[in-house]
């Protein structure tokens, strides 16, 4: 069942986003000023990107800066959560993963490196329009051979695993994993429970599947859960395995319940850091069950220059190592940041939505020290953003950019895109549908976050002003207020299940289904 359908399709391109700078001769707002010590300046020179550079920053109230994620994590465990007649803990929703969950048609770059498009619609609200900023990397193709992986699974045996959907789901899930990867690709094999242990040394594959399919089928539940033992006996393990040239990841799959050993998240994230700055390995973080230790494993992957997703079935499953997994082998970007600078004579505030975990200071964008997200191939990155543009206005909005490192080279670039107020005619409904799906997940995250909020949204304030923070004026949004032009729970419903049936997507009619859920359970409250 897991080894079926494992293929991809095609995506089919909008025709309405706005054309990268590179494209179109650029009428961009300013980019943001290099660091003070002028050692990036030099070397974007080096690299052909003074075009990109002017003399002053934007002022720093209408920046807007953050690393690259594409976890998904979040949505898949509220999913879990919610078919389990529990509402998710608001604490555990991220509205980034909810957006980002969902398959985008954006361009796709010609060679290594992002595309980037830029298109927005108005929510109804007085003057607040979505502003949606895509990035897209290439698909591997027939023609470019990712280099090999050494892989390190590190694995969760504790008695918490024993649970229906968790070990054996990872049983399966690695059976399938061994059989999908190529014969120059190296497998290593680390349990742990009250204790951690090696159970495969690094293994180059070739005539060794069995001798790893065996190892896996004897997996089975034990005691308590030590992550930090598991953490550290993998990257050891990993560090022995390490091989030149080829991508050297860690693979934890646990419910991330720690209770035995170091449980504090600092104390195990100083292990992986100290890993990945040796080794460069980096981590993906595959979770599983239905109490799950969200925080913990989102923090590790973050500080382990890696991923997260959640499996809840075997469907989720053959998506993530049939397709996430060897996306997430090879890379085409690392250390990935986005900026989006707003013209203060159009644009009166903006809110990002999400990305809370994953702010960058503004100044740091051209600070090649400073850490981002790391990108594979074929992967989308969506960031919405409300904007209340000023009445009347017209002119430049926006200029969305992206800056990453070479994975080989680690030389820096960057593309641009921009936004100007006609990109602003169309109402949400008369968006491009793959448009209404991101706002339609975001909007559902919002809610759950606050869901006594969210199922009293029309009686509230929707100019998205009520509760900004004290500093007032121009600038970032920094309010808890519903999103501007939030729909009704009911409406929310509705509007899922048309682009349901206009997408023909699957996932699509899932959110549907999830946001139903939602609205049964807090119809059902006291």
């Amino acid at each position: 069942m897991l080894l079926a359908g494992c293929s991809g399709g095609g995506d089919d391109s909008g025709d309405k986003r706005r054309a990268s700078s590179k494209e179109r001769g650029s009428d961009a707002l300013p980019a943001p000023a290099p660091p003070p010590d002028g050692a990036q300046d030099s070397r974007q020179r080096e690299n052909g990107l003074s075009r990109d550079i002017a003399p002053s920053p934007a002022p720093a109230d209408m920046r807007s800066t953050f690393a690259l994620d594409v976890d998904t994590a979040s949505y898949g465990f509220a999913r879990r959560t919610l078919d389990q007649g529990r509402l998710p803990d608001p604490a555990a929703v991220r509205p980034e993963e909810f957006v980002n969950s969902f398959r985008q048609d954006y361009p796709k770059p010609d060679g290594d490196g992002f595309s980037v498009s830029v298109d927005g619609a108005r929510t109804g609200a007085d003057g607040w329009s979505l502003m949606r900023v895509g990035l897209a990397t290439r698909p591997d193709d027939e023609e470019r051979r990712r280099p090999p992986a050494a892989l390190t699974f590190v694995i969760d045996i504790s008695g918490s695993m024993a649970e229906p959907g968790r070990l054996d789901l990872v049983r399966k899930s690695l059976g399938v994993m061994t059989d999908r990867l190529r014969d120059d690709d190296s497998v290593a094999l680390v349990t742990f429970s009250d204790r951690a242990e090696t159970v495969l040394p690094m293994t180059r594959l070739g005539d060794s599947r069995d001798r790893v399919h065996a190892a896996v089928d004897d997996l089975r539940p034990t005691a308590s859960t030590n992550v930090e033992a598991g953490i550290t006996t993998g990257y050891d393990t990993a560090s022995r395995g390490l091989r030149e040239g080829a991508t050297n990841r860690v693979v934890l799959l646990s419910d991330a319940l720690a209770n035995t050993g170091d449980t504090s998240a600092d104390g195990i994230l100083r292990r992986v850091e100290d890993a990945r700055r040796a080794h460069g390995i980096t981590l993906f973080g595959v979770g599983v069950g239905s109490e799950y230790g969200d925080a913990l494993m989102e923090r590790l992957a973050d500080r382990g220059d890696g991923h997260t997703t959640y499996v809840a079935d075997e469907d989720d499953a053959r998506e993530v190592f049939c397709e996430r997994l060897p996306a997430n082998i090879d890379l085409r970007a690392r250390d990935a940041k986005s900026q989006v600078t707003f013209d203060p004579e159009t644009v009166e505030r903006f809110r990002l939505i999400g990305y809370d975990n994953r702010r960058v200071a503004d100044d740091d964008f051209r600070d090649d020290r400073v850490d981002g997200g790391e990108v594979g191939p074929g992967h989308t990155v969506t960031a919405l953003y409300a904007v209340r543009t000023r009445p009347g206005a017209s002119g430049p909005v926006a200029t969305a950019r992206v800056r990453w490192l070479d994975p080989g080279s680690r030389a820096p670039r960057e593309e641009s895109a921009d936004l100007r107020t006609g990109d602003l005619d169309d109402t949400l409904d008369e968006a491009e549908p793959r448009f209404q799906v991101a706002a339609t997940a975001a909007y559902f995250a919002d809610g759950l976050r606050a869901y006594d909020r969210f199922a009293d949204a029309e009686p509230r304030r929707q100019d998205g002003l009520d509760g900004q923070d004290e500093r007032g004026g121009r600038g970032e949004d920094h309010s808890t207020a519903p999103l501007p032009g939030a729909p009704t729970p009911d409406r929310l419903e509705e509007w899922a299940r048309g682009l349901a049936y206009t997408t023909g997507d699957k996932d699509v009619s899932e959110l549907a289904e999830s946001i139903s859920e939602a609205n049964d359970l807090r119809g059902s409250a006291p």
